[in-house]
């Protein structure tokens, strides 16, 4: 078994190395997600997995191996006299050294700044590499949604798409799965729709004070449901009666996160749900 686990230990570690190096020059994460960027055909989520799961198991061979290796432990912790001394010099040294790492990273002192400095660097040109996706998480959003957000003509986008050879879209789809559907990038079924782009002076002055938002404020997910509807002047009971219909069980003392999550739902999702309800209602 003290085998077994130095062994995993040894190969856990090994993999924590090779992931934390590919996390470490993979693009942000809204870039990653917008260009659909892989490295050995995992996306950067999956590699984030990967680097939790594995470093779990490092985690436990390590508790393991220091299980096996107590009565060793306990001789570096000797001094010359063979007593149990617990700050000897290579106690010393190694919690100093980890000590300054810790607080060189706070204060972003040398050369902890430097090596996320590097980091940056790699970020940055991933971005300008990949591109910059226009708002956070835009590859969740429906093509109806984000048409709204980028100020593009729906009609004339799904027309665009349509004529790329994309069929049966109702504009419900997120950008993120209409692109998979032909292996494309969120950021690659942009480049076909962008061009749908309305004169921003048309569309000038067409909402009112009090119309329904086209995006979620920051903080929504953490809202209730009860007190988003407040904030929007939206009968609470009409709302969870018009969920209900469409296969959504929603409460309103939960958060609009915790409701989604219950329905194997997005946060976006149910707030385009909501807002479809919304304009239904007005009418």
């Amino acid at each position: 078994m003290k085998k077994i686990t130095s062994m995993t230990m040894l190969f856990s570690f090994v993999v924590l190395i090779f992931n934390s190096i590919v996390l470490y020059i993979a693009p942000e994460g809204r870039v990653a997600y917008w260009s659909d960027w892989r490295f050995w055909g995992l996306t950067k989520s999956q590699w984030g997995d990967q680097h939790i799961t594995i470093g779990f198991l490092f985690l436990a061979a390590g508790l393991l191996h220091l299980f096996y290796n107590w009565n060793l432990i306990l001789a570096y912790l000797k001094n010359k006299a063979r007593k149990i001394k617990m700050f000897t010099q290579p106690f010393n040294v190694a919690i100093t050294i980890t000590i300054i790492f810790v607080i060189g990273t706070y204060y972003s002192y040398p050369p902890m700044n430097v090596i996320l400095q590097i980091g940056d660097s790699f970020k940055e040109a991933g971005a300008k590499k990949y591109g910059e996706p226009p708002y956070g998480h835009a590859e969740l959003s429906s093509l109806k949604m984000f048409a709204k957000k980028e100020n593009l003509d729906f009609e004339k986008a799904l027309a665009l798409l349509k004529a790329a050879g994309f069929s049966g879209l109702d504009g419900r789809e997120n950008i993120k799965d209409i692109a998979g559907t032909h292996n494309l990038t969120p950021q690659q079924v942009y480049e076909i729709i962008k061009t749908a782009r309305r004169d921003a002076d048309l569309t000038k002055g067409l909402k009112g004070a009090n119309a329904f938002p086209d995006t979620p404020a920051p903080g929504f997910g953490r809202k209730t449901l009860e007190a988003f509807c407040k904030e929007h002047h939206l009968n609470l009971d009409k709302i969870i009666d018009n969920l209900a219909k469409q296969g959504i069980k929603a409460e309103g003392g939960l958060t609009m996160k915790e409701n989604a999550s219950a329905n194997g739902k997005e946060p976006m999702e149910l707030f385009e749900t909501i807002q479809t309800i919304a304009g239904s209602l007005k009418k």
